[in-house]
């Protein structure tokens, strides 16, 4: 990956909204700044970055962490063939259940199991130290707070579609 330093310019930022562009390029490098510290954690706990954000979003779903099929397609960043794909895997490894809706035959919720919660909360937690360290090796207490509260602001804007992710 490009030090910050040594990234190259975009000229987006010049030609294309000078004052809005530039943040969203450095939104988008940070991300994947997390993401490359998270990827060894992950691989440590035989996850794929997919099965990791299906955890995570039912895990971030009221008790009894569950959603169903279409909750958590509209929580994670995978195609239904993908999620259709990452839901047998967590099943075969009793991370993840699918039952049956009393009310509605069609519907299959999925619920974390005991085994799923437990891993999702331990590699949580090792994704938030790691993240955790490398923000307060960069940004004192304040400029945490005041981003964190400005970044907020951005993605609490209202978008239908990720209603069952905000809980």
């Amino acid at each position: 990956m490009t030090s910050p330093r040594k990234r190259p310019h975009h000229a987006w930022s010049e030609s294309h909204a000078p004052d809005t562009l530039p943040l969203i390029l450095h939104l988008h490098h940070a991300r994947e700044i997390t993401l490359v510290r998270a990827r060894p954690i992950w691989a440590r706990h035989t996850l794929t970055p997919a099965e990791f954000d299906v955890l995570a979003a039912l895990r971030n779903a009221p008790p009894p962490y569950r959603l169903t099929p279409s909750q958590l397609q509209d929580c994670v960043l995978i195609t239904s063939g993908g999620l259709t794909k990452v839901m047998r895997q967590l099943e075969a490894r009793n991370l993840v259940l699918r039952s049956q809706d009393p009310h509605d035959q069609r519907v299959k919720p999925i619920r974390l199991t005991h085994a799923g919660r437990a891993l999702i909360e331990h590699v949580m937690a090792e994704v938030g130290g790691a993240a955790d360290a490398w923000l307060r090796s960069i940004l004192d207490a304040q400029e945490i707070a005041t981003l964190s509260a400005l970044l907020k602001r951005l993605a609490d804007t209202p978008v239908a579609s990720l209603a069952a992710c905000r809980t």
